[in-house]
């Protein structure tokens, strides 16, 4: 931390903290309130400090405060080889949940299969199950698969429309299984639910991630300047983890 604002209390000017931001942080200085930061763990490093706290705040939020995730509970995640996904991999299998991990590049089984997970290709998905919660980080298209894969009472909770974001569904599945379908973002959330959800990390998931039980797979590290080349790199696809781009 470079600065402190005026009634600033629960950091001091050098520590180590990390944030999820609206806007604004590919820059050499980022504006945070105090009550969105995470202290950084001393032994991570500032790669995978700058990888963590948008992947887990969403995968953790989603889970757990919007689909109430339980333990022994199946949990299928859509996009499992990317940051959001290998976060929420990792916090089912901490959670004591049966988790499948759905890609589409195959190469990333070994990896997610050493989280805890039971990976399926992407288009064989619709055979597993049933699941108590899926988590569509891919888009519509999934939809009607998942409900048929869904369990009664299930929970869909949608955070990511990258392969679409139009679908038609049969609302009769939707009922029979009394299950439910819903969105979420981070960004457009008042401060006060944003700080509700950093605090949420901060107590369950932090002190996971101080003892090593958790990893945050950095794909590729790229200099603050060469933010095109890093943004060609996640637009190329193929990748585990975050991109991460880093200061200094």
């Amino acid at each position: 931390m470079a600065e402190l604002g005026p009634g600033v209390t629960r950091f001091a000017r050098g520590d180590r903290v990390m944030a999820v931001v609206g806007g604004g942080a590919q820059a050499e200085l980022a504006v945070v309130h105090e009550r969105t930061a995470l202290p950084v763990p001393d032994d991570v490093a500032w790669e995978e400090a700058g990888g963590f706290p948008e992947a887990f705040t969403t995968a953790h939020d989603a889970l757990f405060t919007q689909c109430e995730l339980g333990l022994g509970e199946s949990l299928l995640v859509h996009g499992a080889a990317g940051g959001v996904g290998t976060a929420a991999v990792q916090l089912g299998v901490a959670a004591g949940a049966a988790v499948t991990a759905s890609v589409r590049d195959l190469r990333t089984r070994a990896a997610l299969e050493a989280m805890g997970a039971a990976v399926v290709a992407h288009d064989g998905f619709a055979e597993t199950g049933p699941h108590d919660v899926i988590l569509e980080l891919v888009g519509a298209a999934n939809l009607a698969a998942n409900l048929a894969c869904l369990a009664t009472g299930g929970r869909i909770g949608v955070i990511g429309v990258g392969a679409g974001a139009r679908t038609e569904i049969d609302l009769r599945a939707l009922m029979a299984k009394r299950a439910r379908i819903h969105g979420s973002t981070l960004r457009a959330r008042p401060l006060e639910a944003k700080a509700d959800a950093a605090r949420r990390v901060e107590r369950h998931v932090l002190p996971v991630l101080a003892a090593g039980r958790l990893e945050v797979p950095v794909a590729a590290s790229f200099a603050l300047e060469q933010a095109a080349e890093a943004y060609d790199r996640f637009a190329a696809g193929g990748k585990f983890g975050k991109i991460v781009l880093v200061v200094g």
